[in-house]
């Protein structure tokens, strides 16, 4: 074997690990900096954990067994939930759908009206959906609407961004085609583009309502309806036989649905 050959089969040793740079060492110590004052602000210690776990056996003890005897009180409460969460998805995915195409680059009539869509939909994200629901409880009172309203602006934020982004994606050459035989914009729209994006977003919209039945019981505990009213004041009455049926409810109810929106998934993607 040559001298060449030798080093060619010679296994090279792998690279060393690159110097950071002054920036990466910045944003490391930035955050350590933050995590060591967050632990001591938060009073994270030893002695509050383990007095925790003590008076999480000591909730187990007392919720157990579940009370079972408003069991058609919680299902109720837990229809209503339900009701909350499909008809707020509902709505917002429909309002998703004009925000979406106005948020496109591909479909949006101008880049103002471009940016401005996005703007309103960062918005709609980023304000998180308790503090929807608590707008709402001010505004139009305790109940289930309160919750509705809540899931549709949150749906809105959520759904119409990755409905815009999906547009996007979309190949030009079908929108392409069917324009140069003079088709409108609504036309191209719903000829080409709506289409090949209809899977992706059926199976955003099914993800929706999985996040949606998740906020209504939280959305509850601020007083927008639904089974989370029914939790909140169980446990406010340090009622914890009644408040582990509801959760047990709850933990039922959304793995089932998570299980019919997956088999949806399959067969429509």
């Amino acid at each position: 074997m040559s001298q060449y050959q030798e080093a060619a089969n010679t296994p090279t040793p792998p690279s060393r690990y690159q110097r950071p740079s002054l920036f990466a060492c910045i944003v490391v110590v930035v955050f350590l900096g933050l995590l060591t004052k967050g632990v001591m602000a938060t009073d994270v210690t030893l002695a509050r954990l383990a007095s925790g776990a003590v008076n999480l056996v000591d909730f187990v003890g007392r919720a157990l067994p579940p009370k079972l005897d408003d069991l058609d009180v919680i299902g109720g409460a837990m229809l209503e939930t339900l009701y909350i969460a499909i008809v707020g998805v509902t709505a917002g995915v429909v309002l998703s759908v004009p925000f979406a195409f106005l948020a496109a680059r591909n479909t949006a009539p101008h880049s103002l009206i471009r940016i401005g869509t996005r703007f309103l939909i960062a918005s709609m994200r980023t304000i998180p959906d308790l503090v929807w629901a608590l707008i709402f409880v001010a505004t139009v009172g305790l109940g289930p609407l309160a919750g509705v309203l809540a899931i549709v602006m949150d749906t809105v934020g959520f759904a119409a961004r990755f409905f815009s982004e999906r547009i996007e994606e979309v190949h030009p050459g079908p929108a392409e085609a069917l324009a140069s035989t003079g088709a409108g914009r609504l036309s191209v729209i719903g000829g080409a583009i709506l289409p090949e994006t209809l899977a992706s977003m059926t199976a955003t919209s099914l993800y929706s309502v999985e996040k949606a039945l998740r906020s209504a019981v939280t959305l509850g505990l601020v007083g927008a309806g639904g089974i989370g009213v029914e939790l909140s004041a169980a446990m406010r009455l340090f009622n914890y036989n009644k408040a582990l049926t509801i959760i047990l409810v709850i933990l039922v109810c959304v793995l089932i649905f998570e299980q019919l929106s997956s088999a949806i998934r399959r067969r429509v993607i």
